[in-house]
C-alpha cells in the first residue's frame, strides 16, 4: 500500500526537456532527489518522463513551509538556473494541497 498523502503538499513540476546534455542531466536529477530526500518536511517524489521530453515530477512535502524551503534551498535553486539555461525548453508548477486519494494495484 503506497503511503496516506492526505494533508501533504504537493509540487507539481511539468517540463519539457531540451536534448542537451543527457548525461548532466541525469546525474543533476539524482543529486537533487537525494538532496530533496534529506529536507525537513520531505515526505516523497514521483517523476516519469516520455520519449518526447516531457515530464511529471511530484514531490510530496509536510506543509507549506517546507515545500517553500525546498524552493528556497540555494542548491536546487542553482540546479533550476541551469535548467533554464539548459536542459529544459519550458515548465510549469503548481502547488495543491492532497484533499484525498487512493491506489489500486492489480492482483
Amino acid at each position: 500500500m503506497k503511503p496516506n498523502r492526505t494533508g501533504q503538499i504537493a509540487v507539481i513540476f511539468a517540463s519539457f526537456r531540451t536534448d542537451e546534455d543527457e548525461s548532466g542531466y541525469a546525474q543533476a536529477a539524482d543529486a537533487m532527489e537525494q538532496l530533496a530526500a534529506r529536507q525537513p518536511g520531505y515526505c516523497g517524489l514521483v517523476s516519469t518522463r516520455g520519449a518526447d521530453g516531457f515530464g511529471i515530477t511530484i514531490s510530496y512535502w509536510s506543509d507549506h513551509d517546507s515545500a517553500h524551503a525546498w524552493r528556497d534551498n540555494p542548491e536546487h535553486r542553482a540546479i533550476r538556473e541551469k535548467g533554464r539555461a539548459v536542459w529544459y525548453s519550458s515548465y510549469d508548477v503548481q502547488v495543491a494541497r492532497v484533499e484525498r486519494g487512493y491506489d489500486w494495484t492489480k492482483p
